[in-house]
């Protein structure tokens, strides 16, 4: 369970990794931001792209509570907690974001872009919401990295301790989320949510 468990988080590290860098280069505008997303898309878009995805994300989700049941009455220490609760939120995360972009797509007919992502993110008070939503999905993301890497690695790397190694990690994940809700949100100054999204946040 732990292997299956390891090799679907590959893939959806793999396809986060992407998708974060596209959040994050929503600060140089959202040209910018669809014209990357645009050729992301041509693999996780394709038929066997989305098919080798969502099965991961299903069996990340199954193999993550099952794993979950079994420890969560042996954890012990900062790192392992924080694998088991940044786990179980990241599954919540997954069922919930993964779902509400099937649905955007085919009950709604909508592009799930740019203005899908950060339509609750730029209205109020849908923002009081969705700003910790997202806020906590890359913080527990770059906090269950940080348990994992806590726990494989074995040595030093520039002086540094597998500790400080980890907690670089978390810090790395804080300012990241810092940065994308900066370019979600247009600096701050919001952003202006053409109408087919307005069903979105009940306009």
């Amino acid at each position: 369970m732990k292997q299956v468990h390891y090799i679907s988080g590959l893939i959806i590290t793999s396809f986060i990794g992407i998708h974060l860098l596209n959040h994050s280069l929503s600060v140089f505008g959202i040209d910018t931001y669809i014209a990357f997303m645009d050729k992301f898309r041509l693999i996780y878009r394709s038929t066997l792209g989305e098919t080798l995805l969502l099965t991961a994300v299903v069996v990340q989700i199954i193999s993550g509570l099952k794993l979950f049941f079994s420890k969560r009455k042996t954890v012990a220490g900062f790192y392992e907690k924080l694998q088991i609760r940044t786990g179980l939120y990241l599954a919540l995360f997954l069922v919930i974001h993964v779902g509400a972009v099937l649905s955007g797509r085919t009950l709604l007919n909508l592009d799930t872009n740019f203005y899908f992502g950060v339509a609750g993110l730029n209205s109020f008070p849908s923002n009081l919401f969705f700003v910790p939503y997202y806020a906590l999905a890359i913080i527990s993301f770059f906090g269950h990295l940080a348990a994992i890497h806590y726990q494989k690695m074995k040595r030093e790397v520039l002086g540094f301790s597998v500790k400080q190694q980890s907690g670089f990690i978390l810090a790395s994940g804080i300012i990241l989320t810092m940065i994308i809700l900066y370019g979600l949100t247009n600096g701050l100054h919001g952003v202006e949510i053409p109408q087919p999204y307005h069903v979105l946040i009940g306009k």
